[in-house]
This record gives C-alpha cells, structure tokens and sequence, in this order.
C-alpha cells in the first residue's frame, strides 16, 4: 500500500477538503460580480415573521433559526422549523413565502397536507407547466380563454378556475354550449403552480412581487449593521451563539421601534391635506334641500 503524502503547501482548502473551522463544508452562494462560487463555512437559516401592525415600515423578527455548514441544504429545514413552531406555539405561519432554495415539492405537500402552510416559491425556468398553465403567473382553459381563480375548495381538496365576466374567446368556441366555464385542479397535481395557493392568484402575485425582496434587506442588517460578516467563525458552536446574539438584537429592535411613539414629522404643516367635507351623515334628503 502506498503511504499517504500530505497535500502540497499550494494547495488550496477548498480542493483538499481539510478546513481550520470545525465542522465547516463547502457551500454555493448566489453568483455574484468579483465573488467566489463557492465558500467555506457556515450558513445560518432563519424562518421570519412579518409583524403586519408596525405601519411605519417593514418589521421581520426570526422566529426559528439554524446554524449548519455550509453545504446543507436549506430546503430541508423548512418542515423541522415549522414542526418546532407547532410544537412551541401551537401555531403555525398559514403562508411562507420563500427563495428558490424551498422549492422542493416533497416539502410543500407535507406542509399543505399537515399543517394547512402554503410555501410560496417562484418556478424555476426549466420546469414544465401543467393544466391550466400557459405561464406561471396565467392560467387558460383548454381553448385559450383566460381563467381566473375563484378559491380554493377544502373538502375535495381542488382549486377552482372560472372565465372572467365579459370572455373574450367563448362566444366563437365551438365547445361553448356544453362548456361549465368552471374548471377544478387538484394542488397536488403541482406543489409550485398550485399547491395551497396557485402563482395565477392576484395575492400570490403581489406576494411574491413584493414580499419575497424584503428577505435580503433582513439578512443584510445582520451581516452589515450588526457586524457579522466582519468577524471570523472558527467553529459551529461559535457560529451558533452569534446567531442567537443575532436574533436577540434584531428582537430587541423590534420592541423598541414598536414600543416607540412614532414622532411627528417636522415638515407635516408644510405636507397637503385634504379638505373635510363636514358631511352629517345622519341627515335625510330633506334636510339637505333644506340646507341648500
């Protein structure tokens, strides 16, 4: 048997696979301009919550995080976070709204069939679409007419489409008089185009339009603002305890912007007002011929 000779001093870790971190591995981040493909590392996973109330700007505080080397995969923690958060709460986000790294249709059947969870992802280019598709964000009948979702029945578990109220096809369809101008799909036909709410809806839609980009603001403020990406993690228990300190501040922030009054602005007498109409709305019609 040959001896085994150490790797050259050139060589680097990422090829010889031996790193200085404890338990690091080999991840892929999002191809950037000057950026590596690949890093060494860790990667730090945390399932957000939107508090809708706060008006004055957008407020995501972490509900479930995990600290994992880099080379695990993020779309498998997704049933464990929310598993831990009926464990916890007895409660359960009914959306999720997620990056392409959750689009793995195992796991969204499991959260739809288990837990009533829609996970909201966008579709990859390479994937084929499925009745009544024609896009990934429109849904047509067999002959072209345009459909529109119309809800979601839960006892047969199907999701109805229908033509909108003024068709613009059916008049000239030759299948018209025997036609339902209804049509039924069941979710698991396709997890991403229908799942537990279809990508043809108007809310999906707007979701992920403009839901989806407030994930990486919310993973900057913790990279940039609080420091991290500045700072060395030579072990995963390392890694883990500044996630927590992470999700400790980012939690703190958010009860301090809510406990806060929110302050009045020094150029509110200078903004437009609308008039009031000074309208009594208890008054008849006969008052009002009387008051003119």
């Amino acid at each position: 048997m040959p001896p085994i000779c150490p790797p050259p001093a050139w060589a680097s870790k990422k090829s010889t696979g031996q790193y200085s971190a404890a338990h690091a591995a080999l991840g892929g981040r999002t191809l950037k301009t000057g950026q590596s493909r690949c890093f060494v590392g860790y990667k730090k996973h945390t399932l957000r919550l939107w508090l809708h109330h706060y008006s004055v700007g957008v407020l995501l505080v972490p509900l479930i995080s995990w600290a994992t080397p880099a080379n695990v995969s993020e779309g498998g923690l997704l049933v464990p976070s929310l598993r831990h958060c009926r464990q916890r709460w007895d409660w359960c986000p009914p959306l999720v709204v997620a990056d392409m790294g959750y689009l793995g249709a195992p796991a969204k059947e499991q959260c739809r069939a288990q837990w009533g969870v829609s996970v909201l992802t966008r579709l990859r280019s390479d994937m084929k679409l499925v009745p009544p598709y024609v896009a990934w964000d429109q849904a047509a009948c067999p002959q072209g007419e345009p459909l529109t979702w119309l809800g979601y029945d839960g006892r047969a578990a199907e999701h109805w489409f229908g033509v909108a109220a003024q068709p613009e096809l059916c008049g000239c369809c030759w299948e018209a008089a025997r036609c339902p101008r209804q049509f039924a799909y069941p979710p698991a036909a396709h997890e991403t185009l229908l799942g537990r709410l279809p990508l043809a809806s108007r809310p999906v839609r707007q979701l992920l339009q403009q839901v989806r980009p407030w994930i990486e603001p919310a993973q900057s403020f913790e990279k940039n603002q609080l420091g991290l990406s500045d700072v060395f993690f030579n072990s995963l228990r390392f890694t883990w305890v500044m996630a927590l300190l992470a999700d400790a501040a980012v939690i703190l922030r958010a009860r301090a912007l809510l406990g806060r009054p929110t302050s009045r602005s020094l150029l509110t007498d200078l903004m437009p007002v609308q008039l009031p109409l000074e309208l009594d709305t208890e008054a008849t019609p006969s008052d009002w011929r009387a008051k003119t």
